[in-house]
C-alpha cells in the first residue's frame, strides 16, 4: 500500500475535467468475505440451531431492523461488543481467511489494478477485523480502513468523508462496491460516490428487487468480475 498515516492510506486529488470512475472501493462483509461461516459460529456460541439463528436474521433485515436485533431475539440485552471479547477469551475469536472470501475477488481486483484503477477496501470491521484484512489484502490494494480505525461506521456520512479523504479522487471518481442499499448504497450516493450493488448475501438477496435498489446504484452485478467492463463502459462515455 502507498504511504500511510495510521491505519489509512492517504494522497493528494488530482484535478480532472471528466467524471470517470478512477477509485474502487469496497466493502468487506458479503462483498469480499462470505460471512457464512462466521454467522454460523455466532449461532453456535449463542447455543442456536443455525438455521433458527438464519430465519431470524432475514426476518430482522427484511423487516428493515438492526441486524444486531437478531440476537437481542435469543438472549435480550445481547451486547455485541462484550460478548466479542468473551469469544477471544474463549479462544473462539472472530476470524476469516481466504478460505472465505467469493471465489472471483482475487481475479476481480487484479483485473481492476490492470486497468490503472485505485483500489481500497473500507467497511463496519473491528481492529481484529482490520489486521486480518491487512494479512489478506495489503498487496492487493491502496487503502484498508474500518469503522473502528476511524470511529466512525456506516451508514454515518462521517465514514464516507474519511473514505473521500483517503482516496486521492474526487467523491464522484470513487466507486463505492457494497451489498446493503441502506449502510452502503444510500450513504456513498449522498457522499456524492458512485455505488455498485453486488447481488449475495442476505442483505442484496433481500433487497435487491426493491425499487431503490434497481434506480440508486451505478452498476447491479451479481459478480465483482463484471466491474471491470462496467467501468470501462462508464469511462469511455465519460472521456
Amino acid at each position: 500500500m502507498r504511504e500511510t498515516t495510521g491505519d489509512v492510506t492517504r494522497g493528494s486529488a488530482p484535478l480532472y475535467d471528466t467524471a470517470m470512475i478512477r477509485a474502487v472501493v469496497f466493502d468487506v462483509g458479503e462483498c469480499l468475505v462470505d460471512e457464512t461461516r462466521e454467522y454460523g459460529t455466532w449461532a453456535d456460541w449463542l447455543d442456536v440451531p443455525r438455521h433458527t439463528f438464519a430465519a431470524m436474521f432475514g426476518a430482522v433485515i427484511a423487516q428493515g431492523r438492526d441486524y444486531r436485533d437478531t440476537f437481542q431475539a435469543f438472549r435480550p440485552g445481547f451486547d455485541l461488543a462484550a460478548e466479542r471479547e468473551k469469544r477471544a477469551a474463549a479462544g473462539q475469536p472472530e476470524h476469516f481467511g481466504e478460505e472465505d472470501l467469493y471465489p472471483e475477488v482475487r481475479d476481480a481486483l487484479r483485473a481492476l489494478r490492470a486497468d490503472g484503477l485505485w483500489l481500497g477496501i473500507a467497511g463496519n470491521q473491528t481492529v481484529r477485523a482490520g489486521k486480518i484484512l491487512r494479512d489478506l489484502f495489503s498487496t492487493d490494494v491502496d487503502l484498508i480502513g474500518t469503522s473502528d480505525d476511524w470511529g466512525a461506521s456506516k451508514p454515518d456520512p462521517a465514514f464516507f468523508e474519511r473514505v473521500a479523504a483517503a482516496v486521492p479522487a474526487r467523491p464522484h471518481e470513487i466507486l463505492y462496491v457494497g451489498d446493503r442499499v441502506d449502510n452502503d448504497l444510500r450513504p456513498g450516493a449522498a457522499a456524492g460516490m458512485r455505488t455498485a450493488l453486488v447481488r449475495r448475501g442476505p442483505w442484496a438477496t433481500i433487497q435487491w428487487d426493491t425499487q431503490e435498489a434497481k434506480e440508486l446504484p451505478t452498476f447491479r452485478v451479481e459478480s465483482l468480475l463484471e466491474l471491470p467492463s462496467h467501468i470501462a463502459a462508464f469511462n469511455e462515455r465519460e472521456r
